[in-house]
């Protein structure tokens, strides 16, 4: 049996609630949730220190979900230095935080962690693949690991709204 452990960007994140809002779409921000609470959406904590770089109700919402933000670990970036020595572009200098390596990062060592059940680790970016562009997406792929759009996460989970 296998189960699904998406980690999530913030762009994702930002855009359904641009898309979505909280307060007029609560079901779909519950679903979130019990997708949190089993574990099962995860992000580095960079992508809630570009979250919090709006203030607006998807940072109050996100202080309110801090279990869905996983700290660094030493692999972490260990792995990180890894990626952005064979793609620097990845990192966008005019950014104050940029968690695009770190989405892969966190995915790549948890894929590594050997399990009792199946696990597929699954990104979830709004970025698409286009040719050799170095985004999330483009590197993920030369890591064998799947990208998807939140929609398609939703689609994965049987979900209807």
């Amino acid at each position: 049996m296998t189960s699904n452990c998406y980690i999530i960007d913030s762009s994702s994140l930002i855009g359904l609630n641009k898309g979505n809002p909280i307060d007029v779409y609560p079901s779909v921000w519950q679903k979130l949730e019990s997708l949190i609470n089993r574990g099962s959406l995860l992000a580095p904590k960079e992508v809630l220190f570009e979250i919090m770089d709006g203030d607006d109700q998807l940072a109050s919402w996100a202080k309110h979900h801090r279990k869905l933000f996983v700290e660094p670990t030493p692999k972490q970036l260990e792995i990180l230095k890894s990626i952005l020595k064979d793609y620097p572009s990845l990192v966008k200098e005019h950014r104050k935080h940029d968690a695009d390596a770190w989405v892969i990062a966190l995915t790549i060592e948890m894929a590594a962690q050997k399990s009792l059940l199946t696990i597929k680790r699954i990104v979830v970016t709004v970025e698409k693949l286009r040719g050799n562009q170095v985004k999330i997406p483009f590197v993920c792929q030369k890591y064998s690991i799947e990208a998807i759009d939140i929609i398609d996460m939703f689609r994965l989970e049987g979900w209807k709204f």
